[in-house]
This record gives structure tokens, C-alpha cells and sequence, in this order.
């Protein structure tokens, strides 16, 4: 991945593209300030482009949306094209290869045929992987040495290759065997206390498994990499296939980009939003998005004004009803909303496993049960209080306590089963949770309401 950037709200682009100051300024920061030029004027947005240089301009079409990609894509030749590619390493020109390909598979196909033929075997290599395993999100670029080569050769060999360019962010060297398989992975501020006049292998020998490797196979799923990157504090990783041979590195930078990616993902799916169609400057898509679920919003409301309906009776004759249901319903949905956000973000991590999920009722239903006590008695007290009727606060004290029990029972049960079924368990949690919890909440007020009054 490329190097991380200062951040700069402001950006003066004209200073940045006379100057060259590229590194005292964030790409994500630029791509947000040149989202407003291309609205008021299309024309300056490509001249802008047009002068910033490949290096940087490769970072920025990568924090582009598809939107802005398509207004590019025909304003570069091949050529520009190419060296745009050049100066990617080989997953991030993966990503951009294949962001072109989804807006116009003809002319990707064109720059394509004109790049490097290793450049073309990387993006092909890196392309089969689906994209939730550990193979597509490594890079092949890595400082490789041979168990039997010597410290000082392959130092002077790292050497050459950085002042090339053909290496960036190397931090370790990635001992390989017979058949390349990983012997281990030494960290270079290690390297650098080490005879460099001895091998590799001596080196290994002399320390033991202080520098085994931890690795991924190329069908790891992404979420084991990333859980093991946290556990051992990695700054990169190798990859292999079956065998053991070494395929590519994973580093920290992707990892955190996935990590992001996932948070992302999680909170616009706990809302019904599509992070996809959000991306995107115009509203037609995100609009499509949202109205979907927001129709099932409505469907479910309906259901919460039919269950009042029933009980019309009950509430005109006792006016403190009606006071009192949308605490019910507003606190039931916010224990559950707690609950749902614990699970679905455990899920995410894997530290839930469908398996043990008992333990997990066990534990969301035993805080529901003392958080339901202490606020249904609190609420029972107050509304007793308020309106001197200690039937009333048993009222909403009982229906209170049954809502909270439900919502931490629900809160676990519903990203568990779209989970179980293959279903994203953050996309619509929260409308289905809500939709419970004021069914359940309004229903059992005022069903407990009409047999006690």
C-alpha cells in the first residue's frame, strides 16, 4: 500500500502542484476538496489531474468513487494510463484494474494489454482470488532471502532494489527454503545486530523460533488474518499456498484499510444505508438504497399502530397511558439496540462463534434481566408517583421489565440467525430489532393495562 500522509483540511492545490509538497498533504483530504471542484467546474477537476504526478495521482483515483473513475477514465491516454500502473505495487493496482473494468471493461482491457508483462501475470495472479480471503489483499513486492545466503548479500541486494524503487515499506526479510517455503521472518532492526557474514540458516539455527513465522494460506479468510495481526501486534505477513511456499506479504496497511472497510460497513448496514450507493455524488442510487429499507420501516410501523389500535379503548379511558407507552418502547429499543451492536461487531471479529452462541444468550439475557429490574422498578416508582395510581406503575413496571428481557433476547438472536443462514448480520438488524421491541413493548403495556383496569 502506499505510504501514509499527513492530514491537511485545507489544501492549497495550486501551492501543492507548483511546489511538489506531496508529502505534507493527505490524498483522502485532496479527493474531498477536488469532490467540490468537479461539481462547480468538470473542466478545472481534470486539468488539476492532468498535473499531478503519477506517484500521487495512483494513490488519489484509488480514494476515488466509481462516478469520478468514469469521468477520468477517457481523459488520460494509454499511455499515462500505464504509467499510472507502473508506479502501483501490485495489490493496489489490482483494485484500480478492476474498479476500471466495472465502468468500462473495453477500454481497462486496452490499457491492459499495454502494460508490463509482469505487471499483467501480478493483476491476473492477484484477480482469482474472491475478495474475502487473505490472497486478495496481498502484494507481491517483499524482501526475500535464501536460507543459505549470506546477511551482507542479500543486505546489498535490498540495497539496490530500494534505490530501483522497486520496493517500499520493507521492514522485514522473509527467509525462504527448499521449494521458497517460509523458514521464518526476521524484523530488519534485528537483521541489523546480526555477523552479517553469517547465513541465514546459522542465524535461524542460533535463535530458535524467535523469528518462526506467522502466516496465512492464500484462502485464509481475511477476518483470521486480520484477528491475527492484531493478536501478535504484525506489521506484515507472509502468505503461502499448500505447500508452504511463499506467494506474497500481507501488510498493516492493508489490514487497517479492511478493518475500516468493516466498521464502515457495520454501521451503514446496522441503518439500512448501502456504503456502495452512499459513495456515490448523485442521489438517485442512495436514494434507492435507503427507500427500500425505510419501506420496510413503514411496514413495521404500521404493525406497531395496528397493535395500538386494538387497545384504543383501554387508553381513552386511562389518558396516562398514553403518556407513558413511548418510554416502554423508546428504552426496550435501546437496550436492544446495545445488545445488537455488542454481537454484530463480535461477530465480526470471530469472537462469537455459532457454536457457543449459549453462552452468549446466557450473558445478554442475565443484563437484560438486571438492567430490566432496575429500570422497570425506577420507571414503576416514578409514574406511580406521578400520577398516584400505584397500579399504573405496576403497569408499565411489568411491561417494561417483559420489553428489555425480549430486546436483549432478540438483540442476540437476530444477528445469530442471519449469520447461521449466510446473511450479513449488521444489513436491517436494527429495523427488524425495532419493529420487536415496539411490538412487543406497546403490546404488553397496554395488554397488561387492559386486564388490571
Amino acid at each position: 500500500m502506499s505510504k501514509e500522509q499527513n492530514s491537511s483540511e485545507d489544501i492549497d492545490i495550486e501551492a501543492v502542484l507548483r511546489d511538489g509538497n506531496w508529502d505534507l498533504i493527505s490524498m483522502s483530504d485532496l479527493n474531498k476538496q477536488l469532490t467540490n471542484v468537479i461539481k462547480s467546474n468538470e473542466d478545472e477537476f481534470i486539468k488539476i489531474l492532468r498535473q499531478i504526478p503519477n506517484e500521487q495521482l495512483s494513490v488519489l483515483l484509488l480514494e476515488f468513487s466509481e462516478k469520478k473513475l468514469s469521468t477520468v477514465l477517457n481523459q488520460f491516454p494509454v499511455n499515462r494510463w500505464v504509467d499510472i500502473f507502473d508506479s502501483l505495487e501490485s495489490d493496489d493496482a489490482t483494485d484500480l484494474f478492476q474498479y476500471l473494468e466495472d465502468i468500462d471493461q473495453d477500454k481497462a482491457e486496452e490499457i491492459f494489454k499495454d502494460l508490463d508483462f509482469r505487471e499483467q501475470n501480478k493483476i491476473k495472479r492477484l484477480k482469482r482470488y474472491s475478495d474475502d480471503v487473505a490472497g486478495a489483499y496481498m502484494q507481491t513486492e517483499l524482501f526475500e532471502a535464501k536460507y543459505t545466503e549470506k546477511i551482507q548479500d542479500a543486505i546489498n541486494r535490498l540495497r539496490k532494489e530500494k534505490k530501483k524503487g522497486e520496493l517500499e515499506n520493507i521492514h522485514q526479510v522473509f527467509v525462504t527454503g527448499i521449494f521458497n517455503r517460509v523458514q521464518g521472518v526476521i524484523n530488519l532492526e534485528d537483521l541489523i545486530i546480526f555477523d552479517f557474514n553469517k547465513t541465514f540458516e546459522e542465524i535461524l539455527d542460533e535463535n530458535g523460533d524467535k523469528f518462526k513465522p506467522i502466516s496465512v494460506t492464500e484462502e485464509t479468510p481475511i477476518e483470521e488474518a486480520v484477528q491475527l495481526f492484531m493478536d501478535f501486534e504484525l506489521s506484515s505477513m507472509p502468505v503461502i499456498n499448500e505447500l508452504g511456499s511463499l506467494m506474497g506479504r500481507i501488510t498493516s496497511d492493508d489490514i487497517i484499510d479492511v478493518v475500516e472497510e468493516s466498521a464502515t460497513d457495520q454501521l451503514y448496514g446496522l441503518a439500512g444505508v448501502d456504503d456502495d450507493a452512499e459513495q456515490e455524488e448523485g442521489i438517485s442510487q442512495a436514494g434507492k438504497k435507503r427507500a427500500g429499507w425505510l419501506l420496510v420501516n413503514m411496514c413495521t410501523a404500521l404493525t406497531v399502530a395496528t397493535v395500538i389500535s386494538t387497545f384504543q379503548d383501554t387508553i381513552h379511558k386511562v389518558v396516562a397511558l398514553a403518556v407513558l407507552m413511548p418510554i416502554v418502547a423508546s428504552i426496550g429499543g435501546n437496550a436492544g439496540t446495545q445488545t445488537l451492536t455488542v454481537i454484530v461487531r463480535k461477530l465480526a471479529l470471530g469472537e462469537i462463534e455459532l457454536s457457543d452462541s449459549k453462552n452468549t444468550f446466557r450473558k445478554e439475557l442475565s443484563l437484560a434481566m438486571l438492567n430490566g429490574a432496575l429500570f422497570a422498578t425506577l420507571v414503576g416508582t416514578i409514574a406511580a408517583i406521578w400520577f398516584q395510581k400505584p397500579i399504573i406503575g405496576v403497569i408499565i413496571l411489568s411491561a417494561m421489565f417483559i420489553n428489555m428481557l425480549c430486546a436483549g433476547f432478540f438483540g442476540t438472536l437476530i444477528p445469530l440467525l442471519l449469520k447461521k443462514f449466510d446473511f450479513d448480520p449488521a444489513v436491517g438488524s436494527t429495523v427488524l430489532l425495532t419493529a420487536v421491541t415496539d411490538v412487543v413493548g406497546f403490546f404488553s403495556f397496554l395488554g397488561i393495562a387492559k386486564l388490571l383496569l
